[in-house]
């Protein structure tokens, strides 16, 4: 599919990567210095609905940049312009609600490094697209690289072939304990009751079932949530038939809050574990921040994570369905 849309032009950011043939992320700049207002960028949006829902599906990121997009609720106006339904946040990140569709990305210490995820992988319904707002870049560090999940499907497969064949048989089992009340001095650190929007237990209970997950309570009044089980790679429609690598057991392996292992008790390899690791890190792509950045990731098709950086820091997200 050709680039044709007369409101936007082809930008450039450093860190960009070719991959089988595309360019991640696209990056679309106003097509004139005087057409950078909010206001023009609505209407170009609007306009092309569907040929830039089709650019995120066919370049997997898309880069909004040098507009003028100020606050939550700017960014949220642009969300809004596609009518895509909202998706809530289940997860363990700590986030606050800022406006609308619009929240905070992960609070959790800046010094640490969110690992790479396709966001709620583990939930019976998880977001097709994930968008993100620089609202105040960091001075250092903490960039959102993102990673295309089929090559890493594709290599795992290549160096492990027959372990990636237990695991695609047996399936996942994993297991996440979250504690009452967040912390936000953690990145994983959201409570149950934030996550599930209660604090009865018996309907926190009935809320993790209707997501696909079994609980058990623990003595210290925080929750240990179960799931499984779930693929290793996903096929979705529309993306070349590319096998993702749709799960997160690099992420969630062996951890002290969280496990993963094949969905019959069978123990991960720790060695597959870690070379899957590096390879994700292999095929990862970043670029800075820039202050007005708007980033779309097609959710199906990339992992992200976030870098370390030193502060202030403000990115905000919206899911949609």
């Amino acid at each position: 599919m050709e680039f044709s849309c007369k409101e936007f032009k082809v930008g450039k950011c450093e860190g960009e990567k070719i991959v089988d043939g595309e360019t991640l992320p696209l990056v679309l700049q106003p097509r004139e210095a005087n057409k950078s207002d909010l206001e023009s960028l609505l209407l170009g949006l609007n306009k092309n609905k569907e040929w830039f829902e089709e650019m995120i599906i066919k370049n997997s990121a898309v880069l909004l940049r040098g507009f003028d997009v100020n606050k939550a609720e700017d960014f949220n106006d642009i969300v809004e312009t596609f009518g895509w339904e909202d998706i809530r946040y289940v997860g363990p990140a700590p986030r606050t609600h800022i406006y609308k569709m619009i929240w905070t990305a992960n609070e959790g210490p800046l010094s640490e490094f969110i690992y790479y995820h396709h966001e709620m992988v583990l939930i019976k319904e998880y977001p097709k697209k994930v968008i993100l707002f620089c609202e105040i870049p960091p001075p250092e560090g903490g960039e959102t690289p993102f990673v295309p999940s089929f090559r890493v499907t594709e290599r795992m497969i290549e160096e492990f072939p027959e372990e990636v064949k237990e695991m695609e048989e047996k399936g996942l089992k994993y297991s996440f304990s979250a504690p009452s009340n967040s912390d936000r001095t953690s990145m994983r650190g959201r409570g149950w009751e934030d996550a599930f929007g209660t604090s009865d237990p018996k309907e926190a209970e009935l809320r993790a079932k209707g997501l696909g997950m079994d609980v058990e309570w623990l003595p210290n009044g925080g929750l240990k949530t179960i799931l499984g089980p779930r693929n290793l790679t996903k096929v979705f429609e529309g993306r070349k038939g590319r096998r993702m690598w749709f799960n997160t057991i690099v992420g969630m392996h062996g951890k002290e809050i969280s496990s993963a292992t094949m969905a019959d008790g069978t123990e991960i390899p720790e060695h597959v574990v870690k070379r899957c690791g590096e390879i994700i890190e292999e095929e990862s792509i970043q670029f800075k921040w820039e202050k007005g950045d708007v980033l779309f990731l097609d959710n199906y098709a990339l992992l992200h994570g976030r870098r370390p950086s030193l502060p202030p820091r403000r990115v905000l997200v919206a899911t949609t369905k």
